[in-house]
């Protein structure tokens, strides 16, 4: 079974099985996670670990990026596929906590701060518009 599935089965426990606010935190986790993959960004078994006890209450988001953050200064060697990994679990966990907000609003001007605020010190172009073609075939 793929790790893709695992998390997807993990994550979907909640929904069924959890409370309310669970299945609330089980969905924006699982959509954050989603969208990495559908970039071709795999999250790490340590992000799926701090959703899990974000789902459960055990830590807020904040401790859960904290967490995050944590964790890969503490990984001072690490190869390029980590790099990857790091990339997808901080900004998955800054997806979920721009779900756990309650109100969008897809202006240019939000869109631009959404950027901003997803990779935001995981990527040099955070919050900036760029003269490229950035598409993809999906």
């Amino acid at each position: 079974m793929s790790s893709k599935n695992n998390w997807q089965m993990d994550l979907s426990e909640y929904i069924r099985q959890g409370e309310p606010s669970q299945k609330e935190k089980s969905e924006a986790w699982m959509t954050a996670i989603g969208l990495q993959d559908v970039d071709g960004l795999q999250t790490s078994p340590y992000l799926l670990d701090t959703a899990k006890n974000h789902i459960e209450g055990k830590i807020s988001i904040d401790e859960a990026e904290k967490r995050l953050f944590s964790y890969y200064e503490e990984r001072k060697e690490r190869n390029q596929i980590e790099e990857k990994t790091r990339e997808a679990d901080i900004v998955s966990s800054r997806i979920a906590r721009l779900l756990g907000e309650k109100s969008f609003n897809f202006s240019s001007v939000e869109w631009i701060g959404i950027h901003r605020r997803l990779v935001e010190g995981v990527l040099k172009e955070a919050g900036k518009i760029r003269d490229y073609n950035i598409s993809k075939r999906e």
